[in-house]
């Protein structure tokens, strides 16, 4: 039998929308201000997944210059119709306020793997825009966001239809639910048995989220709730591996078998001074098994409204992806897929895997609290133990140049160990640390040998502890340096200014005089002890 362990995409992989297409199964989560744009990863047993494509990947396709943390790419909602795939997103340029700007739009491809078109721009009425394909027509479900003082509604949703002849929404937005109990994000519409199903978010996205279940008739409602909402939650369960569930989509196998994926969160036992929990992996994808009852409702098979940490998975054929190297010698022409940068491409001007074969060579650019263009390369954390490291050659001839291996959440929080200059030590090491934008420097500067071309750059990070070491006589005589320091800021209850991401690690460098020093990384690994404890199993 296949056991699916959960989360099946872990570290930072929110609001998940899936599709079967054959024999293959896709699944779309949110990038926010993470750039290429959602990450897509494929399947073909819903036990093994790999990332294959993030679709926005083009200036034309996404600027997010400007945007604040935890803004940018939310929710997208992937489907398939004809030969084409179909992503709808919504696109945050203002959360911080009371007006939103959440304009939504569409992309298409007829191979997932490949070239998406550039996007087509449908409303603004709010976040989390889904598209229904209904009998040769489409429609877009999204909630509404309300910037009034007293809101008329706590929940709101609306329905439009799109032209795909036109590339435009016609008709008028025609509201599905409007509700002062329950605030509803996340829709997705199925049409099943003569019944259309809404499946929505509930109560937020913290631990208090859930799952709830509408069905109707007719596809502009009235829509009666099921009589268990939330059908899924960890609510009330603390003690539970998955907190914060909830964010569902459907899909059905080959052999009519039903499976939900939703958003889940592992906890730190450490609280902010509210009481909050911390999660520095962010949000992640699980997968439960549900089945239909009699009377047209769904629950989960486990009988329960809990979701489980593991699952019996399909009766389909194991299909295991080939392991991948924990190092990166970059070798390549291209960054693995894995990285990602900031709100824009990295092109030329930031960064080359050819201007010294086997190295990956960054221009010093603008500073860590930038929302425009940064030098940084950097992976999810995936699990709460790892180790990072690479080797760095640079010489820097001012203060204001940096560059190193990093630790961060976002703009305002991160933990950097980097070479830079000091007026009287020379070249020389620090730490700098930001935590919701309070700078410090643990270790103050410690100078570096003039013959110490070669620097080795490395973090441990277990769970709430997070441990910097450096070495400039090779990668197996690395020296602790600098106190312990506490990974738990780097989570979404502890950041004050973004909280829907997670955690990164990698590589980074500045150049605040404006002449672009560059820096050069022979390698960069990422080692969990937890990968050969997945991969035996």
């Amino acid at each position: 039998m296949n056991t699916i362990k959960n989360p099946i995409l872990r570290g930072f992989n929110p609001d998940p929308s899936i599709i079967r297409v054959d024999d293959d199964y896709y699944i779309a989560t949110s990038t926010f201000e993470w750039f290429p744009g959602v990450q897509i990863h494929h399947s073909r047993d819903l036990v093994h997944w790999e990332l294959i494509n993030r679709p926005l990947n083009r200036l034309t396709q996404l600027d997010l210059r400007g945007v604040g943390a935890s803004q940018g790419v939310w929710a997208p909602c992937l489907t398939y119709h004809d030969g084409i795939y179909y992503l709808v997103y919504t696109v945050v340029n203002s959360f911080y306020v009371k007006m939103y700007d959440t304009p939504n739009y569409l992309v298409t491809a007829t191979d997932i793997r490949g070239e998406w078109s550039e996007p087509v721009f449908l409303n603004s009425y709010g976040f989390d825009p889904s598209l229904f394909h209904d009998d040769g027509r489409k429609y877009i479900v999204s909630m509404v966001t309300d910037h009034r003082v007293t809101k008329r509604y706590k929940g709101h949703l609306v329905i439009q239809e799109y032209s795909e002849k036109e590339r435009r929404m016609i008709g008028d937005a025609v509201t599905i639910y409007a509700s002062n109990d329950i605030f509803l994000e996340g829709p997705h519409i199925y049409k099943r048995n003569g019944y259309y199903y809404l499946f929505a978010a509930d109560t937020g996205t913290g631990e208090g989220h859930g799952q709830s279940m509408l069905r109707s008739k007719n596809l502009f409602g009235p829509y009666e709730a099921y009589p268990g909402n939330s059908l899924m939650t960890a609510r009330n369960h603390p003690d539970l591996l998955l907190q914060k569930a909830g964010h569902g989509d459907l899909v059905e196998t080959q052999n009519g078998e039903w499976y939900m994926v939703h958003l889940c969160g592992r906890a730190l036992e450490n609280r902010t001074e509210k009481g909050d929990r911390k999660y520095t992996l962010g949000r992640e994808t699980a997968i439960q098994k549900v089945e239909w009852t009699e009377d047209g409702w769904l629950r989960l098979a486990n009988g329960t409204v809990l979701p489980d940490a593991e699952v019996k998975g399909p009766d389909l054929p194991p299909h295991p992806f080939p392991g991948r190297p924990t190092r990166d010698d970059f070798d390549h022409d291209r960054l693995d897929i894995h990285f990602q940068s900031l709100r824009i491409p990295l092109d030329h001007t930031f960064y080359s895997l050819t201007e010294r074969k086997g190295y990956l060579r960054l221009y010093g650019r603008e500073g860590l609290g930038s929302k425009y263009r940064q030098s940084l390369v950097a992976r999810r954390w995936q699990e709460f133990k790892f180790t990072a490291s690479t080797c760095l050659e640079f010489e820097p001839t001012s203060f204001k140049q940096m560059a190193g291996l990093i630790c961060l959440y976002d703009t305002h929080n991160y933990y950097y160990l980097h070479v830079t200059h000091d007026e009287d030590l020379g070249r020389c090491i620090s730490i700098l640390s930001s935590i919701n934008n309070h700078y410090a420097t643990p270790i103050g500067y410690v100078s570096l040998s003039d013959s110490a071309d070669r620097i080795w750059l490395r973090v441990e990070v277990d769970h709430d502890k997070l441990q910097f070491a450096y070495s400039v006589e090779g990668e197996y005589a690395f020296q602790n340096i600098g106190p312990v320091l506490d990974a738990s800021t780097l989570s979404d209850e502890a950041c004050d200014e973004g909280w829907f991401t997670g955690a990164f690690v990698g590589l980074c460098c500045q150049d605040l005089t404006g002449f672009r020093k560059p820096a050069d990384f022979d390698y960069f690994e990422y080692f969990e002890p937890a990968m050969k404890d997945r991969q035996l199993k």
